[in-house]
């Protein structure tokens, strides 16, 4: 099939809409269920390509969750730890695959933000990873191949409507790739730079101790970066985007952003977050929703008489301000990753306050020395990569 046609264009207002192979060759996807939309698919090949890339520079089962043409998470396949499963809402029970764990995780980085998701898996889709996507809100999902019996879990998910989509693994887009703004072609060589081991080579700190892990959790920032919208930083711990701040046009906005988002993440770990008592059958959003403002400065709108008992069994007590930074502080061993320079010290500093202990950002700023200056400081450890990775 050479073209296929689309419910609409970004807005429903913009019709007809279609995707379509240039050169006549057919369409390497195929809708098994659903008929997804212009934005699914610009979701579905962003988030394949970082998926195949991830696997390709880990060896390991990749995932991500997708929102509006970049990652709210991205993770490889390593185990669920007991407090993980605990703030996933996994059923105690599940056997999970590698692939499951690697969707589980992707998921779990910004929970809000993968409320309603286009997700990705490098692997064969199996039934363990199609329980899972079964009972959360999802708009659809792309993998290289699908068990019958994922197929059929998945075709029961909205009515039928739920949009899956396979993908040829073979398939690799030309040398050279278009793009159409306001009737004007643009024209520039498809993004083929490898990210792996060597990136990180250039390492220009005193602390030069890169451990395994850190490898893998830098490759995991980078190759999410290079398809997350611009500007953006990235953080990573044990081989998961914990938080992603993308398309903000400071820097530091980003850093900020992708620092508070790894913040919340860890937040949902604190004992008292662990403790809470939810009413029965409250839906996930729900759960989800109530945890969000619990921890965050608004919490009063959650814990006031007449409101806390339309989610909590019991009124929890108050998450104070000290108690949530003495919890912060105690995060360490996190990956930063930022698809251009860092202008400033600033930062790095920031990046330190959210545990960061490793970084990887292109260099080329007036104000590098400042920046090696600054993680020197703190004992970090900083590679500058050969190359910027900005995604429009």
């Amino acid at each position: 099939m050479n073209e296929l046609e689309l419910k609409y264009g970004c807005n429903p207002n913009q019709k007809p809409a279609r995707i379509f192979m240039k050169d006549g060759s057919d369409l390497p996807v195929t809708v098994l269920s659903g008929k997804p939309g212009y934005i699914n698919f610009l979701d579905a090949l962003n988030s394949w390509q970082l998926v195949r890339e991830l696997k390709e520079a880990t060896g390991l089962p990749s995932a991500a969750s997708f929102k509006h043409v970049s990652p709210a998470g991205a993770a490889v396949g390593l185990p669920l730890s007991d407090v993980e499963k605990h703030i996933y809402f996994v059923p105690k029970k599940a056997e999970l695959s590698p692939i499951a764990c690697a969707y589980i995780r992707a998921r779990g980085s910004d929970r809000l933000c993968s409320y309603g998701d286009w997700a990705a898996l490098s692997d064969t889709c199996d039934a363990a990873t199609a329980s899972y996507i079964k009972n959360e809100v999802s708009d659809g999902i792309i993998a290289p191949g699908y068990t019958d019996e994922a197929l059929e879990i998945l075709r029961q998910k909205k009515n039928g409507g739920y949009n899956v989509v396979q993908i040829d693994p073979d398939y690799f887009c030309p040398e050279k790739e278009n793009k159409d703004v306001f009737g004007i072609t643009f024209e520039q060589g498809h993004n083929n730079c490898k990210i792996d081991d060597s990136f990180l080579s250039n390492i220009v700190t005193k602390n030069k101790e890169l451990t395994d892990q850190a490898r893998i959790d830098l490759k995991v920032a980078l190759i999410t970066l290079k398809y997350t919208q611009s500007n953006s930083v990235c953080f990573v711990k044990n081989g998961q985007a914990i938080g992603v701040g993308a398309g903000q046009q400071s820097r530091i906005h980003c850093t900020r952003l992708a620092g508070s988002k790894a913040d919340n993440w860890f937040m949902r770990q604190h004992p008292k977050v662990l403790g809470l008592q939810f009413v029965d059958k409250i839906r996930r959003p729900d759960r989800d929703n109530a945890i969000d403002v619990y921890t965050s400065d608004e919490y009063e709108d959650i814990l006031r008489e007449g409101e806390w008992q339309k989610w909590f069994k019991v009124k929890p007590e108050v998450l104070t301000s000290e108690e949530k930074k003495a919890w912060i502080a105690t995060q360490s061993g996190l990956t930063c990753g930022s698809d251009a320079f860092f202008p400033f010290g600033d930062n790095i500093e920031r990046a330190r306050k959210s545990g960061v202990q490793y970084v990887a950002v292109p260099g080329g700023s007036i104000r590098d020395d400042n920046v090696i200056e600054t993680a020197d400081r703190y004992g970090m450890v900083v590679s500058f990569i050969p190359f910027r990775l900005f995604h429009h």
